[in-house]
């Protein structure tokens, strides 16, 4: 890059970092914070928490602020441009936006408080899949406290491997909520590295810029706020199943059955953590049917050992972890919740809103039931479909991969902003088309900067979140124009031009 060029990306970088400090700043009274929280009465830190709505417009305005430098970014590593930004600078890009993230209190989902809690009743020796925090803890425990109250008798939806880590981080934190959460944040950490050192290698054997599938995936505000930031072992699962298919694809040139075992294996560890992982032997499969000759009987003979591992896998960890098989009863515990934003539930209760205005009864929860079923019905034959195109030749592997994780979960029974990265991590690895491009961006953009950072509702205080907005877009616009010589002869200046890195 030239230097013009380096100056706008340390103007991207710098904008970038700012926003992630504000993130941490005003997480410490915007964020989900424990019910027991130690910043109470802290001088100073526990101001924020008496001032929710100013808390709430420096995380909005963090928010704005990296959305808008990760928009920037992406021109950097538009595909076709002469001059693309090195992995180098890629690499010192993420960690100056992660690192300040990590000391954040959690934000956008009260998630890893459940965590916590079925941790521990886990290290209790006690069965996670049959009872839940009120039941194993006691409604008063502290753990339990931290919970959101729909989920407080709801037995754990997550696989063993996760719970055996849980229950080793419970061991080490006992029912210290801050160090707990501390300790699973390092563990989606450990995921997201290996998100970051799979993308490039899998992106390389697709013909896609590794640094653009590192800005597509890696550096997405959804996997800062969302994995980083909102501890989901989403980002675990991700990296396990992305590992294993780099591992796999080590064994295609020439065929080596060790590393597709190996790879396969790592894929079924992923699914143990969260099961739609395992929707990447199917694709894994299909690669090294085509590699064998690409016949049906290459295609039978593989899907028999795919799922030959998938099954050893699954029984070794279920027995080795001492959970057993309680988790296939609870992989629908999240079904409990309806809400719009799943298509099938938004469509049943559209179906169930219109039987009551003709005068057809109340069947909410019938027709919620049906299109719900229906939905996944749907997801299953588009995901057989991908397969079979996949087998054919005439999508890419790892295409077909993420648009079915993108079928599974958009047509599952509950949709949460962050499954968005199921298909869009996939996706990065092999589109370079500026269609998906320009719809990934712009979808990302605006699921990132909708969702509330408390992770909870507003009953009975609906004007906060409107104050905190506000506060934050009149903030954002002020440092706009305060730095508006700098950022205005960026946005006006195309670095586009020839060359090499």
């Amino acid at each position: 890059m030239n230097g013009r060029e380096r100056r706008q990306l340390d103007i991207v970088r710098r904008w970038g970092t700012i926003g992630a400090l504000l993130l941490t700043v005003g997480s410490l009274g915007g964020g989900a914070a424990p019910i027991y929280s130690p910043l109470y009465g802290v001088p100073v830190l526990g101001l924020f928490s008496r001032m929710p709505s100013v808390a709430m417009g420096v995380v909005w305005t963090g928010i704005f602020m990296i959305v808008s430098a990760w928009l920037a970014l992406g021109r950097f590593v538009k595909p076709g441009r002469p001059r693309l930004i090195s992995r180098g600078q890629m690499d010192r890009t993420l960690l100056m936006w992660t690192v300040p993230l990590v000391f954040c209190v959690p934000m956008f989902s009260r998630d890893v408080y459940s965590y916590l809690a079925q941790s521990e009743i886990a290290a209790r020796g006690l069965d996670p899949y049959e009872l839940g925090p009120a039941n194993a803890l006691g409604v008063d425990h502290v753990l339990t406290r931290g919970v959101p109250n729909i989920w407080r008798e709801t037995p754990a939806p997550y696989g063993p491997l996760f719970l055996a880590f849980g229950r080793l981080t419970a061991m080490l934190t006992g029912d210290h909520v801050v160090s707990g959460v501390f300790v699973h944040r390092l563990l989606v950490l450990v995921g997201l590295g290996m998100i970051v050192w799979a993308l490039p290698r899998l992106a390389a054997r697709f013909g896609v810029p590794p640094v653009g599938a590192l800005w597509l995936g890696a550096l997405n505000p959804l996997v800062l706020f969302h994995i980083v930031i909102g501890v989901h072992n989403d980002g675990l699962a991700l990296g396990l199943m992305l590992v294993g298919l780099e591992l796999a694809m080590r064994g295609l040139e020439p065929l080596k059955w060790s590393w597709i075992t190996l790879g396969a294996g790592v894929i079924v560890c992923g699914a143990m953590v969260k099961i739609p992982a395992m929707a990447a032997l199917g694709f894994l499969g299909v690669m090294v049917a085509r590699k064998l000759g690409g016949q049906l009987k290459h295609l039978a003979l593989v899907a028999a050992i795919m799922a030959g591992i998938a099954a050893v896998g699954v029984v070794v960890i279920c027995l080795g972890t001492g959970f057993g098989f309680g988790w296939v009863e609870t992989l629908n515990v999240a079904s409990t919740v309806k809400s719009w934003m799943s298509p099938p539930t938004a469509l049943g209760f559209l179906g169930a809103g219109t039987g009551i205005m003709l005068g057809l009864g109340n069947h909410t929860e019938a027709m919620i039931s049906l299109t719900r079923l229906l939905g996944q019905g749907v997801s299953v034959v588009i995901t057989i479909v991908l397969l079979w195109r996949s087998f054919k030749g005439r999508i890419k592997a790892m295409n077909g991969l993420g648009a079915a994780l993108g079928a599974i979960l958009v047509l599952g029974p509950v949709l949460q902003p962050w499954y968005v990265l199921w298909a869009a991590i996939p996706l990065a690895t092999a589109v370079v088309g500026p269609k998906f491009r320009m719809f990934a961006m712009v979808t990302s953009a605006i699921i990132a900067i909708i969702l509330p950072p408390t992770g909870s509702a507003f009953d009975g205080r609906a004007y906060t979140v409107p104050q905190a907005v506000a506060g934050a877009v009149i903030t954002f616009a002020v440092c706009v124009l305060i730095a508006r010589k700098r950022v205005g002869s960026f946005l006006r200046s195309d670095p586009a031009g020839g060359g090499q890195v």
